[in-house]
């Protein structure tokens, strides 16, 4: 019979497995611990609609204002841009005057794009 420890891939992924069953063993013993040690009867105030004891003041499922969203995606396009910009800094050594144009191409185009929902009154919050 064969020792199972000849099998390559077994070799490969068993501290994979060993950490996941540890893993496993630990995060079973902290929710049995805190289940064990810790105070289950909720108080009223708990148990209330919110906990900060307001009730709520209308549906929850009433519109939405679509300016949250806008202001989402235009963090969201500003904030790629700067991810973008940290490692380009950095390997600007590397990539020359290619990677700096393009770079340039790049925070111009965004740039344009910046003018012209600034102009459209994208920003403004009434």
């Amino acid at each position: 019979m064969s020792n199972p420890l000849s099998n390559p891939l077994l070799v490969e992924y068993l501290p994979i497995l060993i950490f996941l069953g540890i893993a496993i063993v630990i995060a079973g013993a902290m929710v049995a611990a805190s289940l064990v040690v810790a105070r289950q009867k909720p108080d009223s105030e708990k148990l209330s609609a919110y906990e900060c004891g307001f009730e709520p003041f209308s549906d929850a499922r009433s519109k939405f204002d679509v300016r949250f969203y806008l202001v989402a995606i235009l963090f969201i396009i500003f904030d790629l841009e700067v991810a973008f910009l940290f490692p380009w800094a950095i390997a600007l050594g590397d990539i020359g005057m290619f990677g700096f144009w393009s770079m340039m191409v790049f925070l111009g185009i965004l740039t344009i794009g910046f003018i012209y929902e600034w102009k459209k009154g994208a920003l403004e919050w009434e």
